[in-house]
């Protein structure tokens, strides 16, 4: 079954029998919660959330109601879990989305915290996305994959720089006769060579400083962290990486072609960088001439 197939057989099943058997049972959904119960209804995440009951000591709170709070938040754009709890003892129909039936029953914000950082640090989030593109881009053709990035402010300082390491001191000028000098390479020249597991160790993550230059030429400057993200036709994310602020956008293509070509197969990449001038465009053409399908082979 191609992708608009399964899209358009998901749509009509929420348009006909989820949302009024819902809007019955909770009373009626806007906007916003009838997003929210597409994406539970598409990624159902309580079926990737460990079932921990009958373990000695004092049950965990329910994890799989904690799982679809977590996606809650990111779709209805919450700034904080604070504010995520605050909503749901006063919103009984996101409560009962997310799986609880009373205020009283919903846990304390160390809770959820808590259990964030279990989904955060158990990369929750990744996997349910890689398994909902094996289950509809699968055998799919691609017409394009657009390439580009967007800053992502932080609420927190900018991890200290480390120290350079001290180079070897040399001799000013030309080197005697003999002598080799190794050259240094570069991280895209570097990351020809390496797996994606060690490209993806490479790049930096820590909250940093970002500069890029808005569309009327003016300097923008952030701190925080920068989402390069993979799309193909129809907007559809197919991979993302995340690093620090500071972190160029060329530095990132190859991990991430390398990440989408396991994923889908396309027939052009469009990254936003070549449309540009300067020494940007010059870092991606030489990305691009790294991940180029050698001679004679099938691109």
């Amino acid at each position: 079954m191609s992708l608009k197939q399964t899209l358009s057989r998901h749509w009509l099943t929420f348009q006909r029998e989820l949302f009024p058997w819902l809007e019955e049972a909770v009373g009626p959904l806007g906007e916003r919660y009838q997003r929210l119960v597409r994406v539970l209804e598409l990624v159902r995440v309580e079926e990737w959330v460990p079932y921990q009951r009958g373990w000695r000591g004092r049950p965990q709170e329910d994890r799989a109601a904690l799982a679809r709070a977590f996606l809650a938040k990111a779709v209805l754009d919450l700034a904080s879990t604070r504010a995520l709890v605050e909503r749901l003892r006063v919103e009984a129909t996101l409560l009962r989305l997310c799986g609880w039936e009373g205020a009283e029953s919903v846990p304390s914000e160390s809770t959820f915290s808590r259990a964030f950082a279990e989904f955060t640090d158990a990369d929750l989030a990744g996997r349910l996305h890689e398994a909902l593109l094996e289950r509809t881009v699968e055998g799919h053709l691609a017409g394009h994959v657009s390439r580009d990035s967007t800053a992502i402010a932080g609420r927190e300082k900018s991890a200290p720089k480390a120290a350079p390491a001290a180079k070897p001191k040399r001799r000013v000028g030309r080197p005697p006769k003999g002598e080799q000098r190794p050259k240094e390479l570069s991280r895209l020249e570097r990351q020809a060579s390496m797996t994606l597991d060690e490209m993806l160790k490479e790049l930096p993550k820590a909250c940093d400083i970002g500069v890029k230059s808005t569309g009327k030429g003016y300097l923008e400057r952030w701190t925080g962290y920068k989402l390069h993200l993979d799309a193909i036709d129809g907007g559809i994310p197919i991979s993302c990486l995340l690093t620090s602020a500071s972190v160029h956008d060329s530095k990132a293509g190859i991990p991430l072609a390398t990440l989408t070509a396991r994923r889908v197969t396309s027939l052009y990449d469009l990254p936003t960088m070549l449309l540009r001038s300067g020494p940007s465009a010059r870092s991606w053409a030489m990305c691009r001439s790294l991940t180029s399908t050698p001679a004679g082979e099938p691109s």
